[in-house]
């Protein structure tokens, strides 16, 4: 990996056909969807007469739906090919996030979500297997292309939320909808169909690519590190109980130095401690931030939450980078049963956080996260032997193979 992530074989990730920076730009929003309801979640519960664990399923019906839908993704892309698959999502996702506007209760929000969740999944899960195969420039330049849109997407969406969600919490979905209308009339326009792969991918094949002892191994890791990383996404804003505008800038803040470390800072690190050291490290000072925002006075809260978007950047390239190269089964396999495992925690920790809290106190959620930060550290420790075969070295040898399809391992 070079130590100039802008630069991949001399030609700038910022020279792009425009099918990829359509592609590229629905990516951002569909990101931006993830992160959209954070500023506003009080006010949603407010509107609603919700609590937070009530409020707090809209994240657990949207992951909990992405989770389950990758194993379906793969069959159906394989299938119909990679621009059906891209505008099926993107319809689903216009669809249920206007009706997630029109919400009368919290029941249907989240139900609205789980729809907006499947949609979710469909596009994200295609939309790197498009980048690579339209972009040039290669594998890794279309790799940190994603990533770049992943970062700019989950900076984006909480500022997006609290400057309509101000208005009112029902416009930032109205406002999504619009959004991904234009990717989708983008991507119609300026992508052409990719070329579909060989061999049909079946329901089970995912699961089946668990078999093997790397792949079994990052999944493990990441499912704690997302456990980790949903309750500072999903939690952190009740604890915080700011304006929209106010709680919005924070994870804007948040969101750009996830940004920064992810593109910028993450390949530098890896070329020079390599890939398992930089992500067991940074998992152990997530854990240790966890512990000061949890127990630290409200401006040691901001700023902590602020501080992890570091650490999940540097998590989320590392991760996808194993996912995409650890194991020998196809890319799009191996990554979808990788997501499988991992968005299941990210459907765990919005509902459990908040219960947790009202069990205990408002200091043991984040207690538990930081102990699920070092789980996930000490199974890269501990399986280090499997988790060896590590993604930057297997990039350059399989570019033709992540030509024909690869499903992301972030977001």
């Amino acid at each position: 990996m070079s130590g100039d992530p802008f630069d991949e074989g001399g030609g700038s990730i910022l020279r792009q056909p425009k099918a990829v920076w359509a592609t590229a730009g629905a990516s951002v929003v569909a990101f931006m969807g993830i992160g959209l309801v954070d500023p506003i979640l009080p006010s949603i519960a407010k509107g609603l007469d919700a609590g937070p664990s009530q409020v707090s399923l809209l994240f657990t019906s949207y992951f909990l739906i992405t989770a389950v839908a990758m194993l379906v993704t793969g069959f159906v892309s394989s299938r119909i090919g990679g621009k059906k698959t891209l505008l099926a999502g993107l319809a689903l996702v216009v669809v249920f996030a206007a009706l997630s506007g029109t919400s009368g209760s919290v029941g249907e929000l989240v139900g609205f979500r789980a729809g907006w969740g499947l949609g979710n999944a469909l596009f994200v899960s295609t939309s790197l297997a498009v980048i690579v195969g339209a972009a040039a420039g290669g594998s890794a330049a279309a790799i940190l292309l994603y990533e770049s849109a992943l970062g700019l997407g989950m900076a984006c969406g909480p500022l997006v939320g609290a400057v309509l969600g101000d208005a009112s919490w029902r416009f930032p979905f109205f406002g999504t909808a619009v959004l991904m209308a234009i990717g989708f009339l983008a991507i119609t326009a300026f992508l052409k169909e990719q070329p579909r792969p060989a061999r049909k991918t079946s329901l089970l094949d995912p699961v089946k690519a668990l078999g093997h002892g790397g792949l079994a191994s990052a999944a493990a890791s990441a499912f704690f590190y997302n456990y980790a990383f949903f309750t500072v996404l999903a939690f952190t804003p009740f604890v915080l109980n700011m304006s929209p505008y106010r709680s919005g800038a924070v994870f804007f803040a948040w969101g750009v130095l996830l940004a920064v470390f992810s593109v910028l800072v993450a390949p530098r690190l890896q070329e020079r401690f390599g890939s398992l050291r930089v992500l067991g490290g940074s998992l152990i000072l997530m854990a240790a931030d966890l512990l000061i925002l949890g127990y630290g006075n409200h401006t040691t809260a901001v700023v902590g939450t602020i501080v992890s978007g570091a650490f999940i950047g540097l998590n989320n390239t590392v991760y996808t980078e194993l996912a995409l190269g650890v194991s020998d089964a196809p890319r799009p396999v191996a990554s979808a049963g990788y997501n499988f495992v991992r968005w299941f925690a990210a459907a765990a920790a919005p509902f459990l956080a908040p219960k947790i809290e009202e069990w205990t106190d408002i200091h043991i959620p984040f207690v538990v996260a930081a102990v699920a930060a070092v789980i996930g550290a000490a199974i890269v420790g501990v399986r280090r032997e499997a988790l060896t075969l590590e993604a930057e070295e297997l990039l350059p040898e399989h570019d033709a193979e992540a030509s024909s399809e690869v499903q992301p391992a972030t977001a």
